[in-house]
């Protein structure tokens, strides 16, 4: 019988060219087993060691059939993007087709390599191509969102111009094969404002637009000839009014306002906005809903008869939501839209259901709370970009919260062509520089006593609910408003306690300063009981003084009276004046207690601070040393930065309160 020769084997056995079929044997000699190849081993096995194995004469090859022939592409993968118009409705078809060497590539495979991680991926021809280049990673996470957000089939898209941004990083990714005329004239205006169509200014127009304005009246006109909606961002008082105005203006001169706008307001500004528009564009007939229709005594489409401009409040048009539904607008626009911000509220509902070539959401403040904020005003103003709410939470909210800057920027790009934000420090050159200081106030021995023991309190209080912060969210709330209410002064909190208050005491200092050098101030303050105290004091000091809070009845007289007088001081209340006010007369303003949503303290400082200001604006933050008001301004502070990116600098937003925020607001 035949005798093996191991020694004779090994060396046969070594002289193969190495592969999986090559193992490690006894005594460390190498051996030759069975080995199945696919992919990139496959590959290389057919095109370099099978024809090294034939040319050797001791190995003998037999094929049970011919060996493939595979080849890799040298060439990148090219990405073709073609946008063709809708056969229905206004969303535009977006095919993406993928070539290699001129061969196309099966979407779904590609796709399918990319989600599973695949290296390569081999075409039917026997072209093979690397699938690890950045790009094509890129591809995947755009299609993976476009799946998400809009409606496909396949390679096919439906998107409608509010998609520009997604538009703008696929074509960063191929080239554009081509696309529809209308599409290419939306997108490119939604991307660069360089490329806005030039819009004369309407003759009846009785305001000199500055041209950070007029490119504002640019884009909205836009939007309105492209039916698009969107968000005019301007931070307060850069003249969003007198921006919306002048749209109107326009389209009534043009002949295109075929029905009324409607401007919804917060019922405390509606007469802003008859006075602006009485100022501004005196030849338009404006009408303003002040009263239901069982105090007007009149239908509504009676009382708007006529009006190319109809004033109303978010409160009358959620009492009266089917009268105005069932009217044509050419326009909706929602000032100061964080009152909607709410998606499942009666007046976001009323909204939705108004009837209007565009809505238009007015607001330096397009998130206050949260991104659902966010989302709430897009799906108004373009309700195509983000369709579902849930989609959007998995893609963008829970990521961008959980702290995911990718998400958060691309978030920010896919806003970008709807949300047209400017800040005063970038366009409002002529505006005089605002000063902000923090002045810490010392709590008097007894007081101090007092809010201590308090905090050891409510502090154990708290502690013990947070876990359940959804359950006991009311109560949590009630404690911290309670330490923060002592912070301001005892008596706040039990009349028993005594009402002195060392933050009245520096604050009269600095008004005695203020006044002595011919300065006027407003002095802002969320709680009215703490407002009632120092009215009492600068009553006491002879102080004069005007005072508006959420019950003033003549709130506009009172305005008048500051505006029109000589009284140096102007208390109110954080809520009440807030929005919808300019006191440019002022050149102080004194924050008496701070808040974790910065936005409200912002809305208060520009009452002053905005365009018609000719002198420096300084503003005083009053922080009680070593109580729960430091914790509150370090925490707004910290929650500003992650959400300013998202609609540009100044954004003023913080989230909700967390579980680790309450936490780090009863820390030692």
């Amino acid at each position: 019988p035949p005798v093996r020769d191991p020694q004779a084997e090994a060396a046969l056995a070594a002289s193969v060219p190495g592969g999986p079929w090559l193992v490690e044997g006894p005594r460390n000699r190498p051996e030759l087993r069975p080995a199945f190849l696919t992919g990139r081993p496959l590959f290389e096995f057919t095109a370099r060691t099978l024809p090294a194995l034939e040319a050797l004469d001791t190995v003998a090859v037999e094929l049970s059939k011919p060996a493939p022939v595979f080849r890799e592409s040298a060439e990148a993968p090219v990405v073709s993007l073609t946008v063709s118009e809708p056969q229905s409705g206004d969303w535009f078809n977006l095919d993406v087709k993928v070539t290699v060497d001129g061969e196309v590539v099966p979407f779904a495979t590609l796709f399918a390599a990319l989600s599973l991680g695949h290296d390569h991926l081999l075409l039917d021809s026997g072209t093979w191509f690397s699938l690890d280049r950045p790009e094509l990673d890129q591809l995947r996470r755009l299609v993976e969102e476009a799946r998400l957000l809009v409606d496909h089939a396949d390679d096919t898209f439906r998107l409608r111009p509010e998609h520009a941004g997604l538009w703008a990083e696929l074509v960063e990714l191929g080239v554009v094969g081509e696309q529809s005329e209308a599409w290419r004239r939306a997108v490119d205006a939604l991307l660069d404002l360089d490329e806005l169509p030039d819009v004369p200014i309407p003759d009846g127009l009785r305001a000199d637009l500055r041209p950070y304005q007029r490119t504002g009246f640019a884009w909205l006109a836009f939007l309105w000839r492209t039916r698009l909606g969107g968000i005019l961002a301007d931070e307060m008082g850069l003249g969003k009014t007198l921006q919306a105005l002048a749209l109107a203006q326009w389209a009534h001169e043009s002949g295109e306002l075929d029905a009324p706008m409607l401007v919804v307001a917060p019922t405390s500004v509606v007469g802003t906005w008859e006075a602006e528009a009485a100022k501004f564009t005196p030849g338009l007939g404006v009408v303003a809903i002040t009263e239901t229709r069982k105090r007007r005594r009149t239908d509504l489409a009676d009382a708007v008869a006529g009006a190319q401009v109809v004033l109303t409040s978010y409160t009358l048009l959620r009492l009266e939501a089917d009268a105005y539904a069932d009217l044509d607008w050419s326009a909706v626009l929602l000032d100061e839209a964080q009152f909607v911000k709410n998606h499942t509220s009666k007046s976001y509902q009323a909204v939705r259901k108004l009837d209007a070539r565009i809505k238009v959401a007015l607001t330096g403040t397009p998130l206050e709370n949260n991104l659902m904020d966010l989302w709430s005003l897009l799906s108004i103003t373009a309700p195509g970009l983000f369709p579902h709410p849930q989609a959007f939470t998995e893609a963008f909210r829970k990521p961008i919260e959980a702290g995911d800057a990718d998400a958060l920027g691309r978030l920010h790009r896919r806003i970008r062509p709807l949300v047209l934000r400017r800040t005063k420090a970038a366009v409002a050159a002529e505006l005089p520089p605002k000063q902000e200081q923090v002045v810490p106030v010392d709590l008097s021995p007894t007081h101090r006593r007092l809010y201590d023991r308090h905090l050891a309190r409510e502090r154990q209080k708290v502690l013990g609910l947070v876990s359940e912060i959804g359950r006991n969210r009311i109560t949590i709330l009630r404690s911290l408003t309670l330490l923060r209410q002592l912070a301001l002064s005892p008596v706040l909190v039990d009349a028993g306690y005594p009402d002195h208050s060392a933050k009245i005491d520096v604050l009269l200092e600095r008004l005695d300063e203020v006044r002595a050098e011919g300065h006027r101030a407003l002095v802002f303050s969320q709680f009215t009981g703490f407002l009632s105290l120092v009215r009492k004091r600068l009553d006491a000091e002879g102080v004069a003084h005007e005072y508006l809070d959420g019950r003033t009845r003549d709130r506009a007289a009172r305005i008048a009276s500051f505006r029109e007088g000589d009284a140096p001081v102007f208390l109110i209340s954080l809520k009440a004046g807030g929005f919808g006010l300019t006191l440019t007369e002022a050149d102080f303003v004194f924050i008496l207690d701070p808040w974790w949503n910065p936005a409200a303290e912002s809305q208060a400082i520009d009452r002053t601070h905005r365009i018609g200001q000719d002198k420096p604006v300084n503003v005083y933050r009053l922080v009680s040393a070593d109580t729960i008001e430091e914790k509150v301004v370090a925490l707004a502070d910290s929650k500003r930065h992650l959400f300013d990116e998202v609609v540009g600098a100044a954004s003023d937003i913080a989230a909700p309160l967390s579980a680790d925020d309450i936490r780090g607001l009863l820390d030692a």
